[in-house]
């Protein structure tokens, strides 16, 4: 049985509820129905100790808090899970990954929010908060989404640099 791999990245903050939202059981179950068995969260800040042990069609769950690159995870992933943060995004979609931005209502910068809208209106990715992931998981078509070009980055830093006041 081959392994479908979903990366969870919360950057260098802390996103507990993005990580209780993925290893809630009806999630990884609607993970699971759609073929993916291997789980990597990567939790920054955090001060949880999430379950790892295999359940609801998962046989491998992994994480760690910090990392100096995601890049191995990321780039080995079938399907990315990230917060809204600008980096993880664009790595994400430079990496040519199907994304999931899950933007954080408690802490979230508004540009974060624009630019999930602007990537999602574009067709690049779903976004959701953490309330909302099951049924995103439940009815997104992943064969939708368009594939990135990595020129666009330079139009991506503009639209935030404007957003900012930049």
């Amino acid at each position: 049985m081959s392994s479908k791999k979903v990366f969870v990245t919360v950057g260098t903050t802390k996103f507990d509820e993005l990580i209780n939202a993925v290893t809630a059981p009806e999630v990884l179950q609607a993970l699971s129905n759609r073929g993916y068995n291997h789980l990597i969260l990567q939790i920054g800040k955090s001060s949880l100790d999430p379950d790892c042990s295999p359940r609801h069609g998962f046989r491998r769950i992994e994480y760690f808090n910090l990392s100096p690159s995601i890049q191995e995870q990321m780039t080995s992933a079938d399907l990315v899970i990230s917060h809204a943060g600008a980096g993880s995004c664009l790595e994400a979609l430079e990496a040519k990954k199907p994304l999931i931005v899950v933007t954080n209502e408690l802490l979230m910068d508004n540009h974060q929010l624009e630019l999930a809208e602007q990537l999602y209106e574009d067709g690049h990715l779903y976004y959701c908060n953490p309330n909302t992931l099951l049924e995103l998981i439940q009815n997104m078509d992943l064969s939708k989404l368009k594939l990135f070009e990595g020129n666009k980055s330079d139009k991506i830093v503009a639209f935030i640099d404007r957003v900012m006041g930049f």
